[in-house]
């Protein structure tokens, strides 16, 4: 009997536990959800500080991410805060500035103060992104990535042609020079030429990252046949973007297709509908499965 009334205590703790977890998904899940940069900012201190719902850290961030995307300068300075006191993992000074600089140019007070307490003057050369407690990233729309950011070689590279390992070498090699993630460029690299070294647009543009003459002649590229050093043009080219766009990867994705003018000039991803596919189809590729 005694056995009995534990294991019935047992099942009844378990039962209780799934449906508190799942309640908790259930919320969070309507939260993040949401498209207030207020009430996003609010649901994010909610998580990071336990008030209300199970305290997750990761969950406080992917809010605060989505909402410091819409420009909300408190979500950017409880994402600079949650990094300046190591709350994700290690203590990182830059990748704190990098987000209190960003509330700062919103004209949040705490945020200048904090910066100037860090000692950071100017723009910190460190991008603003969002690492989660396991070194993962959330992107603008609070949703984890799980293959880009983290640095692995786990995106599978179709059809592995003999030439599309050669290529995909070469990108694993090339990349950390220019601090981009291999898996980015071989996306990148898949979407603007199929892996076809002589791959030439209706619009010139040419090569296996599909450089434009001009883009060519901007980052140093001589001969745009030539493997390696359209490689490197494409991917000083995304560096730059990067730098530009502040890491936010789907502008900096549209801009690589359509230009970075057409994305100032529309303030986000234009609306070209051949734009729009390709940015779907490298975030897809980067973290298939993820609605």
């Amino acid at each position: 009997m005694i056995r009995m009334a534990l294991a019935t205590i047992v099942v009844a703790t378990t039962l209780n536990s799934i449906s508190v977890c799942k309640a908790g998904d259930v919320a969070f899940d309507k939260a993040v959800g949401g498209s207030k940069a207020h009430e996003l900012a609010q649901w994010g201190r909610r998580y990071e500080h336990g008030e209300g719902v199970e305290r997750d850290l990761d969950k406080a961030i992917r809010l605060y991410c989505k909402a410091a995307a819409q420009g909300s300068a408190e979500a950017q300075y409880h994402l600079g805060w949650m990094y300046a006191l190591g709350r994700v993992g290690a203590r990182d000074d830059a990748l704190a500035a990098a987000w209190f600089y960003r509330a700062a140019k919103r004209k949040d007070p705490h945020a200048r103060r904090m910066l100037e307490r860090l000692g950071y003057q100017g723009k910190p050369k460190q991008q603003a992104v969002c690492r989660l407690t396991d070194g993962g990233q959330a992107d603008r729309h609070g949703r984890v990535i799980t293959a880009m950011q983290i640095g692995s070689d786990d995106l599978p590279i179709r059809y592995a042609h003999p030439a599309r390992r050669h290529i995909a070498s070469m990108v694993r090699q090339l990349a950390p020079e220019y601090q981009l993630n291999p898996n980015l460029v071989l996306a990148v690299v898949e979407a603007e030429s199929n892996f076809d070294s002589q791959a030439q647009s209706n619009k010139n543009a040419q090569g296996l990252m599909q450089l434009i003459p001009a883009t060519a002649q901007r980052f140093g590229v001589n001969d745009v046949w030539d493997p390696e050093q359209n490689l490197r043009g494409g991917m000083a080219y995304l560096r730059w973007l990067m730098s530009h766009f502040e890491g936010d990867l789907e502008l900096v994705l549209a801009a690589y297709n359509a230009g970075e003018g057409a994305v100032q000039r529309h303030g986000g991803i234009p609306p070209y509908s051949e734009t729009q596919r390709y940015v779907k189809r490298i975030i897809e590729r980067l973290h298939p499965g993820d609605g």
